[in-house]
């Protein structure tokens, strides 16, 4: 994101570039015909994107992190989402309401970045999450007239918002500390 910590801002960058090759892989459950190239594509530029800030990472792992202090609190927040996420898609497949598992997961994920800025010392994750968070709730409506898997809207929101976060982040990264698998 924005972080003056290196590793950490690599690490994001890596971590949106995954994030958007599996949103996105997740909206390929059930797109329009006419959808599907795009996905693929921008799923491919997730994983591009995502590859030389691996390298980043790797070349800067003995570097400080915000982590070095906050990494309890990272854990914590990262264990609620775990639980919050399993409990409710199975709550939702329960009850018969499978379709909207996506939708819950990327609710939850959306609003975990708001704790992890303070966290990361990082209003980005912040704006990130209040982005998706009302990103989601814009899709509510049409997401329930559909019949269709919440997963066709949620995952192009989730994944086209981690692409063009990790996009801006990277720029900013290239211009702060140079090319990623030069650090």
């Amino acid at each position: 994101m924005l972080t003056d910590f290196l590793r950490d801002h690599a690490t994001a960058i890596a971590l949106f570039g995954v994030m958007t090759m599996a949103w996105l892989g997740w909206a390929q459950e059930d797109p329009p015909a006419s959808w599907r190239w795009r996905l693929g594509a921008a799923s491919g530029l997730g994983v591009l994107l995502a590859v030389p800030f691996v390298l980043a990472v790797i070349g800067s792992w003995r570097t400080p992190s915000s982590l070095d202090e906050g990494l309890g609190g990272h854990i914590a927040i990262v264990a609620i989402e775990v639980v919050l996420i399993a409990g409710g898609a199975i709550v939702l497949a329960v009850r018969g309401g499978a379709r909207w598992i996506a939708w819950w997961v990327a609710m939850v994920v959306a609003l975990h970045f708001i704790p992890l800025a303070v966290v990361f010392g990082d209003a980005a994750y912040a704006i990130l999450g209040v982005l998706q968070a009302a990103a989601l709730l814009v899709a509510l409506p049409r997401i329930r007239r559909a019949t269709h898997s919440s997963s066709r809207l949620t995952g192009p929101i989730m994944g086209g918002s981690f692409l063009a976060f990790a996009v801006v982040s990277a720029v900013v990264f290239v211009v702060r500390h140079g090319l990623p698998w030069a650090v």
